[in-house]
């Protein structure tokens, strides 16, 4: 007597294409983070009224893939990126950064273009390369989130002065007069203030995906700017824009009770004014700009009196 045996079971169905709202990339959606930036997956959208989307902080001991290597976000409250690196894997960094490595990793001065005109400018730096195999651990050394950002071939980001955190070795790495400034007078002292500070680092890759991370203080806001629209932003909130957003200084004078403010420092307030196409990322905690004296001259900007 034969028996008819039973059905196979079914194929267990493949996961959903899983497109990252903040990197943009996509992935097959198993893993419970995504595997390019470290943002948690399919998680109920956190959009405010305004536009603004809440990036979610990358989870405690999320791991990040960039070639063959990995770097593993360990901690919450002053996050540390950890990252184990193959033998022809290279990433760089600001000296001040580094917080451990394994005595394998070799550590050298990195060749920068510009370096000159870099300190020059006020703003010594140094920058150092870490080549594998093994394990370099990076940190700010101050509450915030790591914000990932992968860069894709041919793509570019502009950041804001001191965010910068560790990027792999495909990623180009420059910097660009930011031409937000005004100058103050009081008395007989006047000063030149720079509220994104005097230069922009700009980051882009012609040679392959690449990584980069950033520290961001507080909480992160990201916003797509549609073509010709505009916002006023707390100038040193600004964390990272598309290349194609386009900024200059915004000036607000009252007038109250019939009577102009606008003479008076003490009443005014500054911006910085953005407008699209492209995406602007800010962080929570900031810096106001200097409001004591007199502004005598400025970048190009807007002026509005109320």
């Amino acid at each position: 007597m034969s028996v008819t045996p039973p059905p196979p079971p079914p194929a267990p169905a493949a996961a959903a294409p899983y497109t990252c709202r903040y990197c943009r990339m996509g992935s097959d959606g198993t893993d419970q983070s995504c595997p390019f930036c470290g943002a948690p997956v399919n998680i109920q959208d956190r959009v405010s009224t305004s536009g603004w989307e809440e990036q979610p902080p990358v989870k405690d001991m999320a791991r990040i893939r960039f070639g063959q290597s990995t770097c593993q976000i360990e901690g919450t409250l002053v996050p540390t990126a950890d990252m184990n690196l193959v033998a022809d894997d290279t990433v760089y960094f600001s000296h001040h950064s580094l917080l451990w490595m394994d005595p394998t990793v070799q550590v050298a001065t990195m060749p920068m273009a510009k370096a000159w005109s870099r300190v020059r400018a006020g703003m010594p730096l140094v920058m150092m390369q870490a080549h594998g195999p093994g394990h370099i651990a990076f940190s700010q050394d101050a509450p915030g989130e790591t914000v990932v950002v992968p860069i894709q071939h041919g793509q570019y980001i502009d950041v804001r002065e001191h965010a910068f955190l560790v990027a792999t070795n495909n990623v180009g790495y420059d910097w660009y007069s930011s031409n937000v400034w005004y100058t103050t007078r009081n008395g007989d002292e006047t000063e030149t203030h720079y509220p994104l500070g005097m230069n922009m680092d700009r980051f882009g890759s012609n040679a392959g995906p690449g990584l980069l991370l950033l520290h961001s203080p507080g909480n992160t806001f990201v916003r797509d700017l549609a073509p010709g629209q505009t916002i006023c932003i707390q100038p040193s909130s600004l964390l990272y824009k598309d290349p194609s957003v386009g900024m200059q200084l915004h000036i607000e004078y009252p007038n109250t009770l019939g009577f102009s403010w606008g003479s008076s420092y003490s009443n005014r307030t500054l911006w910085l004014r953005m407008w699209g196409p492209g995406r602007v990322a800010v962080k929570s905690v900031f810096e106001r700009p200097e409001s004591s004296g007199y502004i005598q001259s400025h970048s190009p900007a807007t002026e509005v009196r109320w």
